[in-house]
């Protein structure tokens, strides 16, 4: 009798996989926290290189943990609703959130100087009672 066992060569595949998976899984956070870290002049590219990263990660993560390298062309069908969402849903919100939620320009004080300080001095009444 052999020792050869058949069952024994596919979980060593399948941990070999997963450790590969793991191990890329960690350069890739690596590559997002250094390109972080370096302080790109352009907050587009910083932006796109962690969304890159973040793709390549939820890739492997789908591909290997989920098991869908494995399924059928299908998969694709039932991703396309959540990607038309996906996209949809940040294009929907812009004119809202978007373009302006992050300023804190408020046009109102600067119409009314004299309102502003008087604004200005409750804010900071108030958030230092919390």
């Amino acid at each position: 009798m052999s020792d050869h066992n058949p069952a024994v060569e596919h979980d060593e595949s399948h941990g070999s996989i997963y450790f590969r998976v793991f191990i890329a899984l960690c350069v890739f956070t690596l590559i997002s926290v250094a390109a972080d870290l370096v302080h790109l002049p352009s907050k587009i590219l910083l932006g796109a290189i962690v969304l890159a990263v973040a793709v390549a990660k939820a890739l492997c993560v789908l591909m290997y943990f989920m098991h869908l390298k494995f399924e059928r062309a299908w998969k694709y069908l039932l991703l396309a609703p959540t990607t038309i969402i996906a996209l949809a849903l940040p294009v929907s919100l812009r004119p809202d959130i978007g373009s302006s939620y992050y300023f804190q320009d408020l046009q109102q004080l600067k119409d009314y100087p004299e309102h502003e300080a008087r604004v200005l001095d409750a804010l900071k009444h108030e958030s230092g009672h919390h």
